[in-house]
């Protein structure tokens, strides 16, 4: 199974490409996109898509994992974010895929058993998890790698119809 992880955001978009076989996950690519503060909204969301589009056609994943909206104190980011995430459905809806959302503390849950772990507990379990490049320490990289690792977690060997 092949999955790939998003952990949305308009300024830095964690993409994790995760592949599942022999009982064992193997990250194929991961990245932290950018894009400039700038660039008008739009255009940003249409560089989002193009990159997440690019992603789905190289790796022809068949889930989609992201990251349910975490709402916090600042509705103006909150809504952006939100886009990005529509954008990223939109990809995956585009490209066949199975969709798969899981929130915060449910990724949490699943990379390092507590619903309430820090951000360095998470690193320390996804580095522990899968093989990564060292020098990778983006936070949405690795949350995107969680995601993915949530997803294979949740959806075992199930094949998407």
């Amino acid at each position: 199974m092949r999955i790939l992880g998003i952990d949305p955001g308009y300024e830095r978009l964690g993409i994790a490409v995760l592949e599942k076989k022999g009982g064992k996950e193997r990250v194929l690519f991961s990245a932290c996109f950018k894009t400039s503060p700038k660039l008008e909204f739009p255009e940003r969301l249409n560089l989002i898509s193009e990159e997440i589009g690019g992603m789905v056609k190289k790796y022809k994943p068949e889930v989609l994992a992201i990251e349910t909206l975490f709402l916090n104190t600042n509705q103006k980011t909150a809504m952006r974010v939100a886009e990005v995430r529509g954008v990223a459905l939109n990809e995956a809806v585009k490209g066949g895929l199975r969709v798969f959302e899981a929130s915060p503390p449910q990724i949490k849950t699943a990379t390092t058993g507590y619903g309430r772990a820090n951000k360095e507990q998470m690193k320390k379990m996804v580095k522990m998890l899968v093989n990564i490049e060292t020098g990778r320490e983006s936070d949405d990289e690795l949350d995107a790698i969680a995601v993915a690792l949530t997803a294979l977690a949740h959806l075992g060997n199930i094949r998407p119809t």
